[in-house]
């Protein structure tokens, strides 16, 4: 691949404070030479080398790309009727789920790898580099399977979500010991973690921790959904054990928040959010919001502000699904993020890119994609870096609050290779 010079960069946003100033580590009037499918150099765009080929960014934004890390994208038909019934007042329940469940298990894989396809296509438009999926409208051994096989040829990442909902029908014990049992032992060569869907309705905190002491036992990583529809063990959990990340955390308390910033080991989260050595040596669990979600759900907007000024590390994410956020559109969910829920332009860029990939374990460099293949880190601009760039149609970062709902994406690149 020949090398490639992006100079005359308005403003780049590294996500390294050592790089440049402020939480996005930025810097003005740069450029970034990318080789080998990775980040050769930055630094001011008057000392930049020569390279094979050049980009002329024309005083424009250049960012890391977006990493989605929670979504939901292997499933086939539709829920326009529920959204709408929710938009006239009803009431969000899980029970949804179901209707995406049946309609997948009748769909052929073909239909179900196309619909896949058409949504990671979007989400490449859009930013973003980075994805994971989850399965979870399977719920038969079988359909997990297919499901897991199908994502790990498209993302990133996929995480085994088979304790998503108990099937109707099925007794919740019995469907427990097939999740802990059958079903994770037919996913697991084809996952890099596991999930469990914390609710009233879904797996109390008995089922979620054999869920995850399971997952764990495998040699999987761990997320848990939690606190998304009320008050719940769910954080508590994913902290207990280690998870990587709790992903919607709507209704905290203060025992919440304190267990989110004082699961970091080592230096505090505040140190840990500045200082890239320190967040590759360090281990807690990331607070995923999801904005579109919430939003579509009429739900409280996740305290993502209390959050940060407590010291835990935020991520934001798409949580694209049918029902409940279908949108692959993290430029939306980070002008939420600035708008309603009070984070700095900087944070949110932070969040959706580095904060995604340390929910992850994507932010060090050796981390695997599903078929095991060790990749560079990413959601940093820097030396070593995977080059996930997202070039805007806009002189700084700012823009994606100051003119919301704006398409801005100028160009991508992943890995090296332009996609947009």
């Amino acid at each position: 691949m020949p090398a490639l010079l992006i100079d005359r960069i308005g403003e780049l946003t590294t996500n390294v404070p050592e790089l440049g100033t402020g939480v996005g580590g930025r810097l003005h009037d740069a450029a970034v030479v990318v080789e080998d499918g990775r980040i050769a150099w930055l630094g001011p765009s008057a000392q930049a080398p020569d390279a094979d080929e050049r980009c002329d960014a024309d005083g424009r934004a250049l960012l890391p790309g977006w990493v989605d890390s929670h979504t939901h994208l292997v499933f086939a038909g539709d829920r326009t009727a529920e959204f709408e019934a929710r938009m006239a007042g009803e009431a969000y329940t899980a029970g949804g789920i179901a209707a995406t469940v049946a309609a997948t298990r009748a769909a052929s894989d073909a239909a179900l790898e196309d619909n896949l396809v058409r949504l990671v296509g979007e989400a490449r438009r859009g930013g973003t580099t980075t994805l994971e999926t989850k399965t979870g409208y399977g719920l038969t051994v079988a359909d997990e399977l297919r499901s897991a096989r199908i994502a790990g040829r498209h993302v990133d990442a996929v995480t085994f979500l088979g304790a998503h909902l108990v099937p109707e029908g099925t007794d919740p014990e019995a469907y427990l010991a097939l999740v802990t049992g059958d079903m994770l032992a037919a996913v697991a060569p084809h996952v890099n973690s596991a999930d469990v869907f914390c609710e009233t309705g879904a797996f109390d905190a008995d089922a979620t921790r054999r869920v995850l002491a399971a997952a764990a036992e495998r040699g999987l990583a761990t997320r848990v959904h939690g606190n998304q529809l009320g008050p719940g063990p769910g954080v508590r959990l994913a902290v207990e054990h280690a998870a990587r990340s709790v992903d919607h955390v709507g209704f905290l308390d203060d025992a919440d928040v304190e267990a989110l910033a004082g699961s970091w080991s080592g230096p505090s989260s505040r140190a840990l959010a500045a200082d890239a050595g320190a967040l590759a040596s360090g281990s807690g669990t990331v607070a995923t919001v999801l904005p579109a979600c919430d939003l579509s759900t009429r739900m409280p907007l996740a305290p993502a502000r209390r959050l940060l000024d407590a010291g835990a590390i935020v991520a934001i994410a798409s949580n694209c699904n049918p029902g409940t956020s279908y949108t692959s559109a993290m430029a939306f969910c980070v002008a939420t993020a600035v708008l309603q829920m009070g984070l700095s332009v900087a944070e949110a860029v932070r969040a959706a890119t580095l904060g995604g990939a340390i929910a992850l374990g994507a932010h060090v460099d050796g981390w695997t994609d599903p078929a095991g293949v060790p990749q560079p880190r990413v959601g940093v601009v820097a030396p070593g870096a995977r080059a996930d760039l997202h070039l805007l149609a806009a002189p700084a970062a700012t823009h994606l609050a100051y003119r919301p709902g704006v398409p801005l994406t100028a160009a991508v690149w992943r890995s090296g290779e332009r996609l947009v």
